[in-house]
């Protein structure tokens, strides 16, 4: 008796401590935030978030706010699945970089004049963060920055910013700068803090204004493109090599949709795959987003189904703005979903 006593005890006691043992911050890090920020958070598409000054300049609720909303269009996602005890892990793991104190605070508007705030930012702020506080150009990478530049200026007229983002936080990052960065004190450059009040309060303006083109995504209609064909599968095969060279692209292979899946005598000869490129959209995207090249080059699927009949399918490419949150890619993606409607409608005539 005194033995199976002991034996619920000590369950118990397991139990217990494994339900106070919590989520694993290093590891959520790791599979949701290091492919962009780095294992270590040191950057790569995503800012460096071990840099020192960032952690001196940024309080908890600004990164629980952050990985909550995201920052739409601007490559860094939501995280509406992970729990509120997920996201403190997090941040919690990201504060194990830092060895100084972590900053709080106020939530109390910064009063200032956005007129006068608007021209000091035209002056001061547009050569990094746009005309228009949508941000810099492509992602952190370097393939798509300057190789001089760490990390590439936040969008500052986009909603996830502006709600994780105190007016003291904002002014306390133009007075002090943000070292690592390109980011410079405004006192230093010879502003006064008014000046500084008056462009934290054009900042916090932008919450009255229509979205930047920066934090617009695109809403794909349908993930797949399908076109019915009246011709059979050979012959179709060869309107979409056609149709792909009139548009443009160049013709690079056919090949089976199981090819490399299964041993080359069990493929399924009635499914197949034309892939084709233009050089010239694939540079564009590449220098917008890397990460587009992992669904290139461009490919269509046709298929010719148990009763015959043949389907022509491809990926619809306004799909990739809003699964990578870039919004940079919207008038490329746009581009090639209309190429791909057009060739496959074509091919199908």
């Amino acid at each position: 008796m005194l033995l199976r006593l002991f034996a619920l005890i000590l369950l118990g006691g397991l139990g217990c401590s494994q339900a106070q043992a919590g989520p694993n911050g290093a590891r959520l890090f790791t599979s949701h935030c290091a492919a962009c920020h780095g294992e270590k958070g040191t950057g790569g598409i995503g800012v460096p978030l071990a840099l020192p000054s960032f952690q001196a300049s940024v309080s908890d609720d600004y990164l629980r706010k952050t990985i909550r909303l995201g920052r739409p269009g601007r490559v860094m996602p939501a995280f509406p699945s992970l729990k509120e005890d997920e996201i403190d892990a997090i941040v919690g793991y990201l504060r194990s970089w830092n060895s100084g104190p972590t900053v709080t605070y106020s939530d109390k508007p910064v009063a200032g004049d956005p007129a006068h705030g608007k021209q000091l930012f035209q002056k001061y702020c547009v050569a990094c963060h746009g005309a228009n506080g949508e941000g810099a150009k492509g992602t952190g990478v370097t393939f798509s920055r300057p190789r001089d530049l760490p990390i590439m200026a936040p969008a500052l007229h986009n909603p996830g910013f502006l709600a994780a983002a105190t007016d003291a936080m904002i002014k306390t990052t133009l007075m002090k700068g943000r070292a690592g960065t390109p980011m410079t004190s405004f006192l230093k450059q010879g502003l006064k803090e008014k000046d500084i009040d008056d462009i934290v309060s054009y900042v916090r303006h932008f919450e009255t204004q229509p979205l930047a083109d920066s934090a617009q995504l695109l809403e794909a209609e349908t993930p797949v493109i399908v076109r019915d064909s009246p011709y059979d599968l050979k012959t179709t095969v060869e309107n979409v090599k056609t149709a792909v060279t009139t548009h443009n692209y160049f013709y690079g292979r056919v090949q089976t949709l199981e090819y490399g899946l299964t041993r080359p005598e069990t493929e399924n000869p009635k499914q197949v795959i034309v892939y084709f490129c233009n050089i010239s959209l694939l540079n564009q995207a590449l220098a917008i987003d890397p990460r587009v090249g992992m669904f290139l080059p461009c490919r269509i699927t046709i298929l010719e189904k148990p009763d015959g009949k043949v389907q022509v399918m491809s990926v619809n490419p306004k799909v990739l703005s809003r699964l990578f949150n870039n919004s940079e890619l919207n008038e490329v993606c746009e581009q090639l979903k209309q190429h791909y409607t057009a060739i496959m409608e074509e091919s199908t005539l």
